[in-house]
């Protein structure tokens, strides 16, 4: 029977910004930056690629990425962020971290 109530499995991971950071320092992880260009240009964590979830061709941009890294996304407060691991989710991307709290929480340094 299907339940109205039930929720669907998240299928990307929620971590904090010290996880986050460690990741990031790995070989094998890109960061993915899904605010607007204007506000990666006040300010974005170090090694971040650009990708606006709010573009038209959002999702042209991601499909076409390795689907063979971990990827760990973030937006300013975690929110734009989770969306987007969840479109990356179903294009079959296996390895998605969202920065719980998105830049706002971040203590770490910016560029």
């Amino acid at each position: 029977m299907f339940n109205f109530f039930s929720t669907k499995p998240k299928n990307y991971e929620d971590i904090p910004a010290g996880p986050f950071h460690d990741l990031s320092l790995q070989k094998d992880t890109v960061i993915l930056d899904v605010r607007t260009p204007g506000e990666f240009a006040g300010g974005k964590i170090r090694g971040a690629r650009n990708i606006d979830i709010m573009s038209a061709n959002f999702v042209n941009q991601v499909k076409n990425l390795p689907k063979d890294k971990t990827y760990l996304v973030y937006c300013r407060s975690g929110n734009r962020s989770g969306q987007a691991c969840e479109i990356m989710a179903d294009l079959g991307f296996e390895n998605l971290k969202n920065l719980a709290g998105g830049i706002m929480r971040w203590p770490f340094e910016t560029v």
